[in-house]
């Protein structure tokens, strides 16, 4: 899973970035323009992969990851003439997600590029930049499959017109101010858009900024595949350089239950549609990823092709009975390992051993 952290200048996305990668990049030094791109990735925390390794004390433990870029030089105006940059746009394009921060803190050493401090109004700036630019790029396509049909260009003239039924549903879309992921699209019209850097069909989790000592802003933001979260910024970056009983104290102090980090990873996950299951042994306990609804199958493919190609059957315990009866010898023994077929579908906290042939 790869996200971008994206917002306008003076946002404080950067002290996002450092607050969930534990990083320590340069904060307030870009006031946009400059397209510039910092990227980290982490380790997805999850105490069940801490359970698991404690219980089997592999050579390896290995956490599911995520990639978070910092994306510098999104600003107001960007898309008036003639769209987005190439490389903004490319990196944007590449992206699974966004995590769109906007301002809600207030600092006079940071002076708003607005003249104020209004989350509401600059989420609306970045979102039209990104509506705009996806009604350019689905009008030029319009036009194209329009003088194509009736120049009888197309040599499978029914495909081309299912393409213009969907980039009239886009454009409908669009053209009334709403973000393309508002549509229900099967995965087949997702699939041929991929190419085309549509910008708002990728999910979003929108984090407001707030200071140290400040109430929780409410930011309504009613699209579908969207979350908002409110989050310390400055604190949270803080806090990420911590470890230990410095970090116990210090969370205790400000009353913070859960890092920032942890939240917007699991916040992020259920944005995306993704579970973790696990793989267990001496060797290695490991986490992977996988999207709901994916089978035994897809689980197989994502350890490796070969598992795949030649599946038999998948073993299958949840974590919490693994757990419970002390290790695999005793849950075979207690008859309580699964077996799964191809299609089964994947659980979270699922632990997944595959059985295979080649």
């Amino acid at each position: 899973m790869k996200l971008g952290i994206i917002g306008l200048p003076g946002s404080g996305k950067t002290t996002i970035f450092n607050a969930l990668t534990r990083g320590n990049a340069p904060t307030g030094q870009s006031m946009g323009g400059r397209f510039d791109v910092l990227t980290a990735v982490v380790d997805v925390p999850d105490k069940r992969v801490d359970v698991l390794s404690d219980l089997f004390r592999p050579q390896k433990t290995t956490y599911a990851k995520v990639t978070y870029t910092d994306v510098a030089g999104l600003q107001k105006g960007m898309g008036e003439s003639g769209g987005m940059s190439g490389p903004i746009l490319n990196h944007l394009a590449g992206l699974d997600g966004f995590v769109h921060v906007v301002r809600a803190f207030a600092d006079e050493n940071v002076p708003h590029l607005e003249g104020s401090v209004d989350p509401a109004r600059d989420l609306a700036i970045l979102d039209t930049e990104f509506l705009l630019n996806d009604l350019l790029a689905v009008e030029g396509k319009l036009e194209r499959l329009r003088e194509g049909l009736a120049k009888g260009a197309f040599k499978n003239k029914a495909a081309a017109e299912v393409e213009l039924a969907l980039f009239e549903q886009l454009h409908g879309t669009l053209a009334g101010e709403r973000p393309l992921r508002e549509l229900a699209l099967d995965e087949e019209s997702l699939k041929s858009l991929r190419g085309y850097g549509l910008l708002t069909l990728k999910p979003v989790l929108v984090v407001a900024n707030i200071g140290d000592d400040q109430a929780e802003v409410a930011l309504e933001y009613p699209y579908r595949h969207s979350l908002v979260a409110n989050l310390r910024g400055k604190l949270e970056m803080e806090l990420a350089q911590l470890s230990g009983d410095d970090l116990a104290l210090f969370m205790e102090e400000y009353h913070v239950a859960e890092l920032g980090l942890d939240r917007v990873i699991h916040l992020s996950y259920e944005l995306m549609g993704l579970l973790s299951f696990f793989t267990v042994g001496e060797d290695e306990v490991r986490a992977w990823t996988v999207q709901r609804g994916a089978t035994a199958l897809d689980a197989a493919a994502t350890i490796h092709t070969d598992l795949a190609r030649g599946f038999i059957r998948a073993e299958v315990i949840p974590v919490d009975q693994l757990v419970a009866l002390g290790g695999l010898a005793e849950a075979r023994a207690a008859g309580k390992l699964r077996l799964e077929g191809k299609t089964y579908l994947v659980q979270d906290g699922d632990i997944i051993h595959i059985k295979f042939n080649i």
